[in-house]
């Protein structure tokens, strides 16, 4: 396989290593910290008729959890369209779970989830789910918020195919489902999560916040070797 100048490992351009990185742990620390901080809190459940009468499918388990793979290819490829383009994507990116954790904290959620009686593999598997993902931090659904982001970070961008955006969409949209036949989330939730994802992604794309991000980033990217003065901007077909 030919050497790709400026990519780690040929798949990840060198600048995005460490904004991907902050991304990620951003997103953990928000999720996990505002459960941490408000698990003696009184928690909300807003449980609908809706949400009443939407079966529980357990094998929509393997799309709740197939997602992270999801996330991490998308992301990666989002990272590949350019510098200025991942700079404004992760300026949506980051302010969504600001305001994420401000919901998680001022309004704490949680569902009474049913007793699973099934023994199949996707009855198990959901079970551990739920074992491992306590019942809170609803509001937005961070399941449908970056799956969503996955699918319009792609959008209409000619360096991805157009049959992978459809994909995406397609995904994003079944990740959705899942949380809602898996029990995880209320259907408000997933409104929620895709609603916050279009508008942060749309105040990314119309200001230049990106702009500061981006120095911050370059500048620490030089200081670790990942990137030089005379670097041009990698992407797809370079």
């Amino acid at each position: 396989m030919k050497k790709l100048d400026g990519y780690l490992w040929n798949i990840i351009p060198k600048y995005a290593v460490l904004p991907l990185i902050c991304s990620f742990t951003f997103n953990s620390l928000i999720y996990t910290g505002t459960q941490i901080l408000c698990r003696d809190l009184k928690h909300y459940d807003f449980t609908t008729a809706f949400d009443r009468a939407v079966p529980l499918i357990p094998g929509f388990t393997s799309i709740y959890l197939i997602c992270y793979l999801f996330w991490a290819v998308n992301y990666i490829m989002i990272g590949r369209i350019g510098k200025e383009h991942l700079y404004r994507f992760l300026v949506g990116d980051l302010l969504s779970r600001v305001i994420c954790g401000i919901f998680f904290v001022m309004v704490p959620t949680t569902l009474a989830r049913p007793e699973i009686t099934g023994t199949g593999i996707w009855d198990q598997m959901l079970n551990l789910v739920y074992t491992v993902d306590p019942s809170a931090n609803l509001f937005p659904s961070i399941h449908c918020l970056v799956s969503w982001f996955c699918y319009v970070g792609i959008r209409g961008q000619k360096k991805v195919p157009l049959w992978y955006q459809r994909f995406s969409c397609v995904f994003a949209v079944l990740v959705c489902i899942s949380t809602q036949v898996t029990k995880q989330h209320y259907i408000i939730d997933l409104i929620g999560g895709i609603l916050l994802a279009e508008a942060m992604y749309l105040v990314g794309q119309k200001t230049d916040w990106y702009l500061k991000l981006q120095s911050m980033f370059t500048k620490i990217n030089r200081g670790v070797h990942l990137e030089r003065a005379i670097d041009k901007e990698v992407g797809y077909g370079e």
